[in-house]
């Protein structure tokens, strides 16, 4: 591959860049990271990258020291004369804030769009966004890659005998749709009510899942509520299994309780965000080969639409 390409990795993501990096072919980049007493840290690069393409790996989950890790290291490039400055973030973090749903709130994935531009990064990689419009928050490319391209496969290896694909919630409808197209069944939906955040209310199945095996899909899975819930529900509508495909794991909370006293099977999920802890449960899928494969794209100015394409995902 070629020299011009430096592949790094903020600490939040070390686990996955390291793997990215071996796909591609070379070596994680060496980058330190000098803490002061009061908290304040510092990167910085211990090689050169003038003129250069710099790939930066690092998800912005929380705690916010991750997203202001990435934006320091994006400024040291900057100021290093980077040609090119790309940020890979497999988990987007505030991409649910990406709307006014009620007066005098913020619009945080336009904010974190706003520091990324201006801190300056020149293309964003990113996968599974929880709403599409995000990628016009930006000024700069934006390569919004499918977790699909992992989860697909896996599902057909299955060879489930009655796949049908459901939505957790109506927002998620179309994802759920697009799996089933591609994989030729039907799908269901839960139509759920919330009172307040991460607490469903009342939950409605719109669909037939008796003595079918039942896949949930959804971007993301934080406190487990409202997929758990849903579970339940789909076996006591007489589902024969209830597994769920959740591209990002931010497992917060009593995530991990719920999830195992659960109705599912089987949670399946990517490497976007490490565990905080194992389970049996719960199966993990790597996206490095992908985001090593878009970064070779990305470098060499080829084509990367065959990733959004559900044909090529098999």
């Amino acid at each position: 591959m070629s020299a011009n390409v430096n592949i790094v990795s903020g600490t939040a993501s070390v686990y996955l860049a390291e793997q990215i990096a071996r796909f591609y072919g070379k070596e994680l980049g060496k980058v330190s990271l000098n803490r002061f007493c009061d908290g304040e840290f510092q990167p910085a690069y211990e090689e050169t990258i003038r003129g250069g393409d710099v790939f930066i790996v690092q998800s912005t989950f929380a705690p916010s020291d991750n997203l202001f890790e990435l934006l320091l290291m994006i400024d040291a490039a900057k100021r290093a004369s980077s040609k090119r400055i790309v940020a890979v973030i497999p988990y987007y973090g505030y991409a649910r804030q990406d709307r006014k749903d009620k007066p005098r709130t913020s619009i945080g994935a336009k904010l974190v769009a706003n520091l990324l531009t201006a801190a300056g990064v020149t293309r964003i990689v990113t996968m599974d966004l929880h709403a599409d419009q995000i990628q016009g928050f930006f000024d700069v490319p934006v390569d919004h890659l499918y977790a699909s391209a992992v989860f697909i496969p896996y599902l057909k290896s299955l060879n489930l005998p009655d796949l049908v694909m459901g939505s957790p919630d109506v927002g998620g409808t179309r994802r759920a749709a697009a799996y089933a197209k591609f994989l030729d069944t039907d799908f269901v939906i839960n139509y759920k009510q919330r009172m307040k955040a991460n607490v469903v209310e009342k939950m409605t199945l719109i669909g037939d899942v008796k003595g079918r095996d039942v896949v949930l899909v959804d971007d993301i899975v934080d406190t487990a509520g409202t997929l758990t819930k849903a579970a339940g529900l789909m076996i006591e509508e007489g589902a024969a299994s209830v597994r769920a495909v959740c591209s990002h794991a931010i497992l917060s909370g009593e995530a991990y309780d719920r999830i195992e006293k659960s109705k599912l099977t089987e949670l399946i999920v990517t490497d976007s965000i490490p565990l905080k802890r194992k389970s049996e449960k719960i199966r993990v899928l790597s996206v490095a080969e992908l985001f090593a494969d878009v970064i070779g794209r990305v470098h060499n100015y080829e084509s990367i639409s065959s990733h959004f394409r559900f044909d090529k995902m098999i």
